[in-house]
């Protein structure tokens, strides 16, 4: 791996703000495609028998937690299906990733509680007319929005135990009723975000922390080990009881920046930057896909605070492990790391690093988009797309990626379909998929951009734009931006390549 990494090393000194897009050579067999999420697209809040979720309470709050604005209409994906697949179809996407919204199905959510079989209607009607335009259904099961019904009842992930029989219960009717067509699944949606934003910073749903009614020290470490074992059992369940009919796949989707050392002279923020990856993909990805406890480093930091698996637990996860199909990498940027000097914080969940996007010789880790924390920094994906195939060895499907244009939502609507940065940032980043497939070695197989289409962004409510097509909020009309049609095509040229 020499060679590769002095490459790797070579790309960074270039000037991100001048790199080209290369168009590299993808295998003619990479599958691209878009995403989206239940909650942020679908609305239809009420109709159709559809219960409440913790979304739908948190976006009502006041004073507002999401920018003033909710998701009771959002996009109106829920009426407005039939066009969104054909968009997808006339842009020519091999794989649209969607999630079902758990109250839509069941609305109070429990193991005991009624099916909504409007709501299978809809989500049946949704895979069928995928597949009539030859694009591949692959489905979340779970991408936030917890049923209010068991938040209320136990706490959701606060139970272990309660929510792994409700979310077990779920998955299986899923299976049931999709997996004759579906066949790829994906348990969760990013479990880091659902521990720390939404159970120790409060800023997402349900909004708990130290201040409120929560506790940031231990709550989302309980969070994860519940996620966790949630995963390890639909695992167990869709291998014993659907894998072999219905010859599907199942795994999980985990984010996670790439760090780079503050000081690349300093060996003690070098050991920041790797126990800042493992404190954020290894706390799920040890587990899930090796079969193990957490990493070490977790364990010396947190002590008590980081629940403990059972022998049995264990001996699941490492039965469990070799289930997972492909590792789902939801990547957006990179981030410098810097060791903190003195000891953590009692509710620190970083590995005592701080996070910078400036490093001690001043330079940047890129350009920065529309959104403050998202920087352009290609090298840093290749990196981790390196450091995940070398840590885990398996297959990698990125299933999310994506950013918002400087001054975006601020744009009359012809400015804002030429978007020029959002294209540069899709091809930078399919460059560095492609140097990591064929100089690296690394399996990748697929892309799926972030997303179909402007949306809810939760707490940010409307404002971000991430999708390579415009909506208007108050029509509702639909129109693809540049960066639909250049993916479109920087695919077939990209596939065209590899196949001479």
């Amino acid at each position: 791996m020499a060679k590769e990494k002095e490459v790797i090393g070579v790309i960074d000194q270039v000037n991100l703000y001048d790199l080209p897009v290369e168009e590299l050579a993808l295998p003619s067999n990479f599958l691209w495609g878009t995403a989206t999420a239940a909650y942020q697209i679908e609305g239809g809040a009420t109709q159709d028998g559809k219960g409440k979720s913790i979304w739908d309470t948190f976006s009502h709050l006041e004073p507002s937690r999401t920018n003033g604005q909710n998701a009771d209409v959002a996009c109106d994906h829920y009426n407005c299906m039939p066009e969104d697949v054909q968009l997808m179809s006339s842009l020519g996407v091999d794989v649209y990733r969607f999630s079902i919204a758990w109250t839509r199905i069941i609305p109070l959510g429990g193991r005991n509680n009624p099916i909504n079989e409007k709501g299978i209607a809809f989500y049946n009607e949704l895979i069928d007319r995928l597949l009539a335009c030859n694009i591949e259904p692959v489905v979340t099961l779970f991408h936030w929005d917890t049923p209010q019904g068991i938040y209320e009842r136990y706490g959701a992930f606060l139970n272990t135990a309660e929510f792994k029989a409700d979310f077990e219960h779920f998955a299986r009717l899923c299976f049931s009723r999709f997996g004759d067509r579906v066949k790829k699944w994906i348990t969760f949606n990013e479990p880091y975000i659902i521990s720390i934003f939404a159970h120790h910073s409060g800023v997402l749903a349900p909004g708990r922390r130290t201040s409120t009614d929560g506790d940031s020290r231990t709550e989302p470490w309980r969070v994860g080990h519940t996620i966790i074992l949630s995963h390890t059992a639909v695992l167990q369940i869709y291998a014993n009881e659907f894998q072999k009919p219905q010859k599907g796949d199942i795994s999980i989707v985990l984010n996670g920046h790439f760090y780079e050392p503050f000081d690349a002279s300093s060996d003690i923020d070098k050991a920041a930057a790797e126990r800042r990856m493992e404190f954020y993909i290894g706390w799920f990805g040890d587990p899930v896909f090796l079969g193990k406890d957490y990493p070490a480093p977790m364990r010396a930091q947190l002590g008590s605070r980081l629940p403990e698996f059972t022998t049995e637990e264990l001996n699941l996860l490492s039965q469990s492990a070799s289930i997972n199909a492909f590792y789902g990498m939801n990547h957006y940027t990179t981030k410098y790391a810097r060791a903190l000097p003195d000891p953590p914080a009692d509710d620190d969940w970083t590995g005592n690093v701080e996070e910078l996007p400036v490093n001690s010789e001043g330079k940047e880790i890129g350009p920065v988009s529309g959104m403050g924390w998202l920087r352009v920094a290609p090298a840093g994906f290749r990196k981790l797309l390196n450091w995940v195939w070398d840590r885990y060895h398996l297959p990698i499907i990125v299933t999310e990626n994506g950013c918002v244009c400087p001054g975006e939502s601020e744009l009359p609507l012809e400015q804002a379909l030429d978007d020029k940065f959002r294209k540069r940032y899709f091809g930078l980043y399919l460059d560095a998929i492609s140097r990591a497939i064929y100089e690296d070695s690394v399996q990748v197989q697929g892309y799926y951009a972030w997303s179909l289409m402007d949306n809810f962004e939760w707490a940010a409510g409307y404002e971000p734009r991430y999708g390579i097509t415009h909506v208007n909020f108050e029509t509702l009309i639909r129109t693809p931006k540049s960066s639909a049609f250049y993916l479109q095509e920087t695919f077939r040229q990209r596939r065209a390549i590899s196949g001479k």
